[in-house]
Formats: structure tokens, sequence, C-alpha cells
């Protein structure tokens, strides 16, 4: 086995461990607090919802950890991943800077979401988990889940964001395709769904609320756990087999970026393209600029503030240390569902705050209109998360333009659109819209949690 997989990572640049940016840090994020004590989370506090072996990576300080077998196995099936140069999309910006992407969209699900989905399945099939509860926004996640559970005979409840149950039907139908239980939330099979469903009939969901109904039914049940397909260390940390390949895939172009984007949910496809190149910066004095691109309907990192606060709507989560629009926030309904959530992981948080890395918000017409110019020119047509990524990349193509100096920029193409080709639709046809948030809702939502904030970091 070791020869097998010495001889896949030298001819086809596939990492044989995972790369922890904790270790290598300038600044530890702050610890997690117990939703009760609010003293820092012990590993024990997490045994509930989590595997031992999960819960052992969300805290660990190694630099890099040992992929097993039976992922290194899986993973097999379609990774490494192409890197592509999209030089028609360079001609049609008119741009000198060179682009390129990391293809993502050829795991069975059909996006990164895959990476962890199968080292989380594995972790708790290995633990004898046979049930677990998730969440999932556009249902990429959910469809990843989905995937894996099948691969290890785990059963899986989803609860799937309503707004995308309903824009999305063949997502739900590629997880019933694989054995999964999908139910729109908020739903009447929780206490949380029943509250939210009171107050509002017609709530189209958030990503916040279908966390409180999965993580309530996981700790009704001894025997079920919870997985999460963002924001958690370890879900990160599985994502970054995509940043190993392209620097090694870079490294045999003779190029290397000063660049790297990536769309913005809660962080997973963000942290898997840029964590092993911010590891150069920090290491080898490198300057790739690192970029986070969100929705400008749900701006937690470059509106929101660093506070702690739940994970989920209703309070279950343990306390995060994050960039936040508060856990009630219910961002407007776009079609890039998986980054309409209210916070961000506590990595990235902290890379933020310490200037790490950077941030933008960009519109839905631009993201739209970006990913069909990309598709007209390359072929690929984006998910809509994704295509964030694409529109931050004609903005710095432009930028490289104006100011006549050639770039290298890398985006990861976390996801194709195939199952999205109703939203391409409507843009299409002009029925589209912007979704504009005011100062005034988000210092709301921020005031309603200054509650939860220890006095060292209230802003």
């Amino acid at each position: 086995m070791e020869k097998l997989r010495k001889f896949l990572l030298d001819e086809h640049q596939m990492p044989s461990q995972w790369y922890n940016i904790m270790a290598d840090m300038p600044v530890k994020p702050l610890p997690p607090l117990h939703p009760g004590t609010r003293q820092p989370l012990r590993p024990q506090d997490m045994a509930p919802l989590f595997p031992m072996g999960l819960i052992e990576q969300e805290a660990s300080m190694e630099s890099f950890i040992d992929i097993p077998d039976e992922v290194y196995d899986i993973y097999r099936l379609w990774r490494p991943t192409p890197l592509i140069r999209a030089t028609n999309f360079e001609k049609f910006l008119d741009t000198p800077a060179k682009i390129y992407f990391k293809y993502e969209g050829g795991s069975p699900s059909g996006s990164h979401k895959t990476n962890t989905a199968v080292a989380q399945a594995y972790y708790n099939a290995k633990e004898g988990v046979k049930k677990l509860t998730t969440e999932t926004g556009a249902g990429q996640w959910g469809s990843a889940l989905s995937y894996a559970c099948c691969q290890f005979g785990i059963d899986l409840e989803v609860f799937m964001v309503r707004i995308s149950y309903e824009q999305k039907p063949y997502r739900k139908t590629m997880m019933q395709t694989w054995g999964a239980n999908v139910h729109a939330s908020p739903s009447n099979l929780t206490e949380a769904g029943r509250s939210i469903l009171s107050k509002s009939p017609g709530s189209p969901g958030s990503l916040g609320i279908a966390i409180s109904e999965a993580i309530e039914m996981a700790v009704r049940d001894e025997k079920t756990k919870y997985s999460l397909g963002s924001v958690l260390n370890h879900v990160l940390l599985h994502q970054t087999v995509i940043g190993q390949e392209a620097i090694r895939q870079m490294e045999m172009a003779n190029e290397f970026p000063d660049i790297v984007i990536g769309c913005f949910g809660g962080g997973s496809n963000f942290g898997g393209i840029s964590f092993p190149f911010l590891r150069l910066n920090f290491l080898e004095g490198r300057t790739v600029r690192c970029i986070a691109v969100e929705p400008a309907s749900c701006p937690k990192l470059t509106r929101g503030t660093f506070s702690y606060d739940f994970g989920d709507t209703i309070g279950m989560t343990p306390l995060i240390p994050m960039y936040t629009l508060g856990h009630q926030f219910v961002p407007g309904s776009i079609h890039a569902g998986g980054l309409r959530y209210h916070g961000a992981g506590a990595i990235i948080s902290q890379l933020l705050k310490d200037g790490h890395i950077e941030a933008r918000s960009i519109g839905q017409l631009e993201t739209f209109q970006a990913a069909v110019d990309f598709a007209r020119t390359e072929g690929f047509i984006a998910a809509p998360e994704t295509a964030h990524a694409i529109a931050q990349v004609a903005r710095e193509a432009l930028i490289s333009k104006e100011e006549g100096r050639p770039k290298t920029i890398l985006f990861n193409f976390s996801g194709h659109g195939m199952f999205d080709l109703a939203a391409y639709d409507m843009f299409l046809a002009g029925q589209l819209e912007d979704y504009n948030i005011t100062d005034k809702e988000i210092a709301r939502n921020i005031e309603a949690i200054r509650h939860l904030q220890p006095e060292e970091i209230l802003v």
C-alpha cells in the first residue's frame, strides 16, 4: 500500500495527509465556549455530537494528519482534481492576468463537499455510528454526505433549507437516490422547527435553523451523531487536499499565484484552497493574497462583527468566536444557498481579524453575469456559490489590466451548476434581483448577541 500511495503521490499530486493550519497560525483562535456554562469547551462536551476521531482533529495542533487508507481509496475515484488555465476567459476579459482554476465539480456529488463528507462518514463508521443528521443549504453538502454515508452503511437525515428545497428539487432526488431522508427546514419534526414556523409560517429557512433541527434530532438519540459541512476546524482540515494539490500542479506548470480566491459561506472551500498557500506565507515569507468572497446579502466578513455567537438559530451549538451577523439573521433568498449563513468559522475569523486574508462581497446579478461569461468562454457551468469566486476573479483581472501588471490568479471552482439551471433560466430572463441589507438591520441583529460576549471582546 505504501508503494502504491507514493506512486500516486509522485505521479498525480494527491496528498496523503491533510494540512492543519492551526499549527502555524501566528495567533490561535479563541476557544469555543460551552453554551450553558460559558466556559471553554472540553473534548467530552462534544462527544454527544461527534466521534472522538473528529473531536481530536478539531483541537489538534499537529501540522499534518494522515489520511486513512479507506478515505484515501475513495478519494482516488476523483482525486487529484484538474488544474485548468482559463485562457479563453482571459481573452474575454482582455487582461494580462493568468487565470487558473481547480475544478472540484468532478466528485460524485459534484462539489468539493465530498472531501470532508467521506472523511466524516469514515470516522463515524469506525466508531460504530449507524445514523447521522445534518443540514444543507443548496443541497451540495447534503448530497455529498448522502453519498459518503451510502459508502459506509450509515443512515442519514437531512434538513434542507426550505427555499433551496423548493428551488433545487433534483438535489433532493440525489440525496434520496443515495438513501437519505430529506426534510424541508423549518419542519414540524423538531421543537426548533415548530417554534420558527409558529412565528413565521412562511419562513424560507436558513442554515442556522436547519442546524438547530439537525442537532436537536441527533441529541434525542444516543446512537445518532451530527455532521457539519463547514465552519468547524476538522471540516476545513479535510478540504486542504485541494490547495496541496494546487501547489504541486502549479509547480509543474512553473507558476505560482499572486492571488487565491474562493467563495465563502462558512469557510470550507475557501479554507481548502487557501490554507496550504497561507502556510507558505507564514513559513516561507510568501505574499499570496487570499480573498474570501461572500454574497452582498449575507456579508458577515465585510459588514459583520467579531463576536462570540451560536452557530445555529435556536442557540444549541457551542459559542464560537466568529465574524457574524447574529444567529437570528435570515438572509435574502438568493440562489447561492450554500452561502446563506450568518457566521464564519473560528479559524477564518481569526485570520481575517489579524489581516492574513481579505474579504469581498458581491451582489447576485454580478455573480450570475460572471458565471455566464465564464460558461460561454470556458464551457463550465458553475454553481451559484462558485459564481461569487468567478466574479471576484473578473474584478481582479480587470484591476491587473488597469494597472498594467500581469498577475497570476487561482480560484477554486467548488462545484458545478447542472442542478441550478432554473436559477440561470431566471437570470437570463431578467427575473433575478439583488438583495440588500441595511446597516440598521445588521445593527439590530448584532445588538441581540451582545449579552453573549465575554467582556474582553465586546465591540
